[in-house]
């Protein structure tokens, strides 16, 4: 395996360790620092960090955010005053940090090492404007659980559970903030009796298309903090025109 220039300087400050390398993210210069072997972010991040919505003077949470993709995706790409990542895991907590410092955003994201679970005790009432979540999305036998932790903990609820992630949300989102989170359509009943039963009405949702003649394999939310009943439905987002080649729309959200 060839290690690129890139790598090499990253690994000379300190900023990356063995196994790890970066990759670029196509805004404003930014790279993340992944660990291959353990878990890298998938499309359905980066689909959530377009799809969310910050304005100028906002304060955005991240619950777990893995190795930081969404606040930094989200600083490049918005006017948020300042972001924040919650993570358990502390490896990937640790990355989160060196990719901040990588791309000289430590006053901008904190990185903060936590439990969803306790949300509400860690950062207090109505802390947050906007609270973005890309959450685990297989319970009980829904896909075979991952041997390894860091990637088990990602796609299975084993150290959280939806509703954990939000009844924390509305605990922690100030009235009339907004919630954005992506996951799998076949939970999408239960998705919105949580956010109705803990006050985050629904306003804006998008289906998730592989293909334009294949049927959605993730949905795209919004809700809003004690909002109004009222859903607008967008248009499907397709990621293919044909085989290995992405729509436009999806270049566009990649930045490329």
């Amino acid at each position: 395996m060839t290690t690129r220039p890139e790598d090499m300087a990253a690994r000379e400050k300190g900023l990356l360790k063995e196994k790890e390398r970066l990759d670029e993210l196509q805004r404003n210069g930014y790279c993340i620092i992944q660990n291959p072997e353990k878990f890298c972010f998938g499309m359905d991040a980066v689909l959530l960090s377009g799809f969310a919505k910050a304005k100028q003077g906002d304060r955005v949470l991240d619950l777990g955010t893995g190795t930081g993709i969404i606040p930094i995706l989200m600083e490049a790409k918005t006017q948020a005053e300042h972001l924040t990542g919650l993570e358990i895991q502390e490896e990937s907590a640790d990355m989160a940090r060196r990719s901040v410092a990588l791309n000289g955003l430590e006053k901008k994201i904190n990185i903060i090492q936590g439990d969803i679970k306790e949300a509400g005790q860690i950062f207090g009432g109505a802390s947050f404007d906007v609270v973005t979540c890309n959450p685990p999305y297989m319970i009980g036998k829904h896909g075979l659980t991952n041997p390894d932790a860091p990637k088990a903990i990602a796609r299975h609820e084993i150290l959280c559970t939806l509703e954990d992630v939000i009844s924390q949300t509305a605990k922690i989102l100030r009235p009339g903030g907004n919630f954005y989170m992506v996951h799998r359509p076949f939970r999408l009943a239960e998705i919105i009796v949580l956010l109705v039963k803990y006050k985050m009405e629904p306003k804006r949702m998008r289906f998730v298309h592989p293909f334009a003649d294949k049927e959605p394999n993730m949905v795209l939310i919004e809700a809003n903090r004690g909002g109004r009943a009222r859903m607008t439905v967008e248009k499907p987002l397709i990621v293919y025109r044909e085989q290995g080649v992405y729509t436009d729309e999806i270049y566009e959200v990649y930045g490329y």
